[in-house]
């Protein structure tokens, strides 16, 4: 307000209300001030809990950094392992390729980056036929396999026409000449679960799917660049793995057909090492399918290759069933038989040319870093040796070699425990998973199903159009022959190591009780490190654990920027789900 003193000057006077205002902030300044004194450690603790909240936050930004090595966009902890390279040289067998995994403290604790250009890959099926150049930036194989029709590259995609080696007209037509040379072999019937050897980029696999056929992909990390990865950004089941020194990470006698189209093995090598390795994986009466030049070309070379190949199947006491060629085609198709029982090893003519029978302490199954042995695993005498039910039965039929007397995962007699767990997984996954955790499930393909069990969970998304990969952990009850009993595929595997799969290869995870499991002897911020190191951005994991476990996932997927849902809690159970971003951190964190 403004007015006149006496002297005639204007002079400006504060309201009343004003002055009452400006004495109650400087009375509660004063107050503070005696507050502080009177309390200091009061604004200590305040001081802290601040620092504390900004630490947290501090921690959720840079905890992490991205790896900035050149190629650390595709790493592979165990199969890129330089130190080891570095100081052992022995590649006469492969044993470079073979997992070699850097101890916790050597392995780099950064996030693989994204390639340039990444985007959310397309859609199966269409993803079988192209995929985006830059998901997977390599055309080393379009020029290098560009006679045999494997991919070409199409302006901003790569582009699958079906060929192979040994298919430059298309897996489809192979197919049905390897049923035409042999027709007890009928996909999608008794043949269910395959094994292909040196698979390139998995078209044969990828065809597979059409009969009702579901095939376990594998191929060396070698020269031929980026086939495994390639076959899993298409949606095809692939693992990068090598014939080498050790068993492959299959039980015995699993698998209805090994199949190799010109994957560079020398079947006859090293005593027949490799092929009794097959004989191991094989299913008793399973098949041998293989199409390579020793079986139609008559040059020197490839028919020495075939007689001692057909020398060490003859001391194996398998049969030749059909060997066919294609003029027309130029290619052709051997086709063996593994016994049925004990009865052909009894009978085998000469005796003294069988190879010997491996020590019954030998454990078949047992194929985590287990060297492989030039013997032969007697096939087992029960009902393990008979064939499964035909699919689509197959898949929920109780294998004939569950008994009563055999006590279950969950300590019931094993058949019942079985039937109760398919009919547990068939509920959880219809009225939660595909429900009510939040999952657009038509972006889902490839799946790992981290602590598989009895592989209720695959079993149960069968009609989807997704696989699985079911993994059995070394330290859990060894229930992967029921799998495969089953028509479903998977692997054995520690989860203290990173897995032998690519960055980026799967949409979704699915990790029931794996966090407890290992929590004593792994650690768990570098298990979801490499959880994070496999799952495609926008992919999904369904953690399903004790609540104070997943307290401490759910801080570390928070740091990871992960989008955290919880979905169901009750007593000391928690399901959580959380999605991954295309979040990296920056270069120079």
């Amino acid at each position: 307000m403004v007015y006149s003193n006496k002297h005639g000057r204007q002079e400006r006077r504060m309201p009343a209300s004003a002055l009452v205002f400006t004495v109650a902030v400087v009375l509660s300044f004063l107050l503070i001030v005696l507050w502080i004194l009177a309390f200091p450690h009061e604004v200590s603790s305040y001081s802290n809990a601040t620092d504390a909240v900004a630490a947290r936050r501090k921690r959720e930004t840079d905890h992490w950094r991205r790896c900035t090595w050149r190629g650390a966009q595709d790493y592979i902890p165990c199969l890129d392992n330089k130190n080891y390279l570095r100081h052992n040289k022995a590649h006469k067998h492969f044993e470079h390729r073979e997992r070699h995994c850097p101890s916790e403290a050597e392995q780099p604790k950064c996030l693989v980056p994204l390639p340039p250009g990444y985007k959310a890959p397309i859609l199966w099926p269409q993803s079988r036929d192209e995929v985006w150049y830059d998901n997977v930036p390599y055309q080393k194989l379009v020029s290098f396999k560009a006679d045999q029709n494997w991919m070409k590259k199409m302006e901003d995609k790569l582009v699958f026409p079906g060929g192979g080696t040994q298919f430059k007209d298309g897996a489809g037509q192979y197919i049905n000449f390897i049923q035409r040379a042999y027709p007890e072999i009928e996909w999608g019937k008794n043949i269910r679960v395959l094994l292909d050897v040196g698979c390139g980029v998995a078209s044969f696999g990828g065809y597979l799917f059409d009969r009702e056929v579901i095939t376990m992909s594998f191929a060396p990390k070698d020269e031929h660049e980026a086939q495994v990865q390639l076959a899993l950004e298409r949606g095809i089941p692939a693992v990068s793995s090598v014939m080498g020194t050790q068993r492959l990470v299959f039980p015995s006698n699993v698998f209805d057909i090994v199949h190799c189209a010109r994957c560079r093995v020398r079947w006859h090598g090293d005593g027949g090492l490799l092929l009794l390795e097959l004989n191991r994986i094989l299913r008793p009466g399973g098949y041998f399918v293989w199409s390579a030049t020793p079986v139609y070309q008559t040059d020197t070379t490839d028919q020495q290759a075939w007689n001692k190949t057909l020398a060490v199947t003859e001391s194996m006491s398998w049969k030749l069933v059909a060997k066919q060629n294609s003029n027309e085609a130029a290619i052709g198709v051997a086709i063996f038989q593994k016994p049925k029982d004990n009865e052909l090893y009894k009978t085998q003519k000469v005796a003294t040319t069988m190879l010997p029978f491996c020590p019954d302490a030998d454990n078949a199954d047992a194929a985590w870093y287990v060297k492989m042995r030039k013997c032969i695993h007697r096939i087992p005498n029960s009902a393990r040796s008979e064939w499964p039910a035909q699919w689509p039965g197959r898949v929920n039929a109780t294998p004939a070699w569950l008994t009563d007397s055999q006590i279950g995962i969950y300590g019931r007699p094993a058949p019942e425990d079985y039937r109760a767990d398919t009919e547990h997984w068939e509920h959880v996954v219809h009225k939660s998973y595909l429900q009510g955790v939040g999952i657009d499930w038509t972006t889902i393909r490839n799946i790992m199903d981290m602590n598989a069990g009895y592989g209720g969970f695959a079993a149960a998304l069968i009609k989807q159009p997704v696989w699985v990969m079911n993994i059995v952990p070394i330290t859990e009850p060894d229930t992967l022959p029921i799998i495969y009993d089953r028509g479903l595929i998977g692997m054995y595997h520690d989860w203290c190591e990173p897995h032998s799969t690519y960055p980026r290869t799967y949409d979704l995870l699915h990790a029931n009780r794996i966090i407890s499991s290992t929590k004593n002897r792994c650690n768990v911020t570098s298990l979801i490190m490499e959880m994070d190191r496999i799952l495609r951005p926008n992919g999904w994991a369904i953690f399903h654990d004790q609540v104070e476990v997943l307290s401490k996932v759910q801080e570390i997927l928070r740091s990871l920027h992960w989008d955290v849902f919880l979905t169901y809690k009750k007593d000391n159970e928690e399901l959580l789900a959380a999605q991954k971003t295309f979040w990296r951190p920056d270069a120079s964190s």
